[in-house]
């Protein structure tokens, strides 16, 4: 396991609990994984910090990895959705941060990222 990517859905799903995603998150962390988030997905699905606690806390963690939306991935971001035909900017984030990571991407929207990047892996929850 290389570790995972956690797209909205994916964190969203931490905050509300789900306890799948709190294993895979606790695995990823015990094989000495790393955990990337996109910031752009952060941004997404952050919306009461006082409240979100697990979301606060991943954060923080030592194997989370907040992947900025710098200038080289907002290009690599607007040639894949020209690419594609899209427009979602988070989606094509997560699966630029997901393939460059060379992991599982933790989605409830695996639809579009497959458009986006057909060879990813997908883990829906």
């Amino acid at each position: 396991m290389n570790g995972i990517t956690l797209d909205a859905g994916g964190l969203l799903a931490l905050d509300r609990n789900d306890r799948r995603v709190i294993a895979l998150i606790a695995r990823a962390f015990e094989l000495g994984s790393r955990v990337t988030v996109p910031a752009t997905a952060f941004a997404q699905a952050l919306r009461n910090p006082a409240r979100q606690v697990r979301l606060s806390r991943l954060i923080r963690q030592p194997g989370t990895d907040l992947v900025a939306l710098n200038g080289p991935d907002a290009a690599a971001v607007g040639i894949l959705l020209a690419m594609t035909g899209t427009a979602d900017i988070v989606d094509a984030h997560v699966a630029i941060c997901g393939r460059r990571a060379g992991q599982v991407v933790v989605t409830s929207d695996p639809v579009d990222l497959k458009r986006l990047a057909p060879d990813l892996e997908l883990l829906q929850i």
